[in-house]
């Protein structure tokens, strides 16, 4: 398999689980922290996540800010579903335990989130408390990681 030819069915692995987790994981995210928890709005969620990029001035962009950060979303879940897919043929642990193999793929990409990128993109932000991180994990690993362990495989020739 090359890195740069993936086919048919490869694409399509990806896009679903691209698709899936994406979807469950803001979501997720609006019924926990907007519904549930009621510390925020699903626009203020999606504002957040182009604040990655445009900074302070996502809060103030409207529309096009909340449809930015939802396209941004879904290209985080595009690399980690790409990421799983390339290391998946050279780890037979993925092939063997899908389960577990969800379940440290959600621990690994919230520890890559924020750990690594959410550090980066906003200089000093602390980390979350201990409960805060339990949920952060326990949505990442229900909402991306088991999907994506499911989904994005490599099927046929790839």
């Amino acid at each position: 398999m090359s890195v740069f030819k993936i086919g048919r069915p490869g694409r399509n692995a990806i896009l679903s689980a691209t698709l899936v987790a994406g979807t469950l994981d803001i979501l997720a995210a609006f019924l926990v922290y907007a519904v549930i928890l009621e510390k925020t709005s699903p626009a203020r969620i999606l504002m957040s996540i182009a604040s990655g990029i445009f900074g302070k001035a996502a809060y103030s962009g409207g529309t096009p800010m909340i449809i930015t950060g939802l396209l941004l979303h879904f290209l985080i879940a595009l690399i980690f579903s790409i990421f799983y897919y390339l290391i998946y043929p050279g780890l037979s642990f993925l092939r063997r335990r899908k389960l577990v193999s969800g379940i440290l793929y959600g621990i690994f990409i919230w520890l890559v989130m924020n750990l690594g990128v959410l550090q980066i993109v906003f200089e000093g932000m602390p980390l979350p408390d201990p409960g805060a991180a339990l949920l952060g994990i326990a949505i990442l690993i229900v909402a991306v990681g088991i999907p994506i362990a499911t989904l994005c495989r490599p099927h046929g020739g790839d």
